[in-house]
């Protein structure tokens, strides 16, 4: 394994010791990209030249290892990704140029899953609104009417995307009393927590409707301004997938509208969205995080030491612990 060469596309990951211990035990040298100026992710041309020499990448899911990033990549064997979202991988270019393709799935579920509630009920009671109106100094006292929401407890609770994440969410909607049913899969039958219903029983009949599945050609666009028509004008739509599942000018439309109470969101088709004066940040009922489902100083040090693992194993010719392609 002489002359190997590690590439971070980041340099401020969880666990960075972790990293150069395996780096050093591995004899390879060790490459941290820089952010781009202003953003917080590498300039896409900086990613593909460093990509050039390199034996193996720790990467973020958000980076874009597109076939024109692996083209150039004439000695690279992994692919090490510290998520559990693949859609920035141009899979089908790396099986062709044998290179390995890992994730980190599990170690972020139950954290993923706590920040899904917290959208839920962010949205749902209305609680940034009130908070807001305080900070402005708008709040002039309790009102029998002021910052009305809707309950969770008891309320039905939609889960598209039924893995590891989706059942954390429905164990919480369980928690919180709420009748639980998710999207109908082969690979997701029923259990003692949830049901399985098809896609116009789920949009029709929750309460709350999460997005905790992976974007693909499937999925990309699947709420969109007729699955929105379906859903109750009560109801909220809460997004921890990818951004591109949601039709975003519908959904905008239908909170302007009034047509869908509330929507909670931490993924965006597009990111970042640095603008203040863009719609998602001003549209009434919408609550928005930045992408931070699996933020918590735990999982984010988990996801990268899984990584590495999957990183080390493939260079020792060994099996990754989580191999995607």
């Amino acid at each position: 394994m002489a002359d190997l060469h590690v590439l971070v596309t980041r340099p401020d990951v969880p666990a960075a010791d972790d990293v150069r211990r395996a780096a050093a035990d591995l004899g390879a040298r060790l490459t941290w990209l820089p952010t781009a100026p202003g953003r917080a992710e590498p300039d896409p041309q900086a990613l593909r030249e460093a990509l050039a020499d390199a034996d193996a990448v720790l990467a973020q899911g958000v980076d874009p290892l597109d076939a024109t990033a692996l083209a150039g990549a004439s000695r690279l064997k992994v692919c090490a990704l510290a998520a559990v979202g693949v859609d920035q991988v141009d899979l089908a270019a790396a099986r062709r140029r044998g290179v390995r393709v890992t994730n980190t799935p599990g170690v972020l579920a139950a954290t993923t899953a706590d920040t899904a509630f917290a959208l839920v009920l962010m949205a749902r009671r209305r609680l940034v609104e009130a908070t807001d109106a305080m900070r402005a100094g708008r709040w002039t006292g309790f009102s029998p009417e002021g910052f009305l929401g809707h309950d969770v407890a008891g309320a039905s609770l939609g889960v598209v995307g039924y893995g590891e994440i989706g059942r954390q969410v429905a164990r919480r909607g369980r928690g919180f009393g709420m009748t639980v049913r998710h999207l109908q899969r082969d690979s997701a039958p029923a259990d003692d927590v949830s049901a399985p219903v098809g896609w116009e029983e789920l949009l029709r009949g929750s309460d709350v409707l999460v997005l905790a599945v992976p974007l693909d050609a499937r999925t990309r666009g699947m709420v969109d301004a007729r699955a929105l028509a379906q859903m109750r004008p009560s109801a909220t739509l809460v997004n921890i997938g990818r951004g591109a599942l949601v039709v975003e000018a519908d959904l905008l439309a239908a909170l302007r509208e009034g047509r869908l109470h509330s929507a909670g969101l931490d993924v965006f088709d597009g990111e970042p969205r640095p603008d203040p004066d863009d719609p998602v940040m001003s549209t009434p009922g919408l609550v928005v995080l930045p992408h931070v489902g699996s933020a918590s100083h735990a999982t984010r040090a988990a996801m990268t030491r899984l990584a590495v693992r999957n990183l080390v194993a493939v260079l020792r010719d060994e099996p990754p612990p989580t191999p995607v392609a």
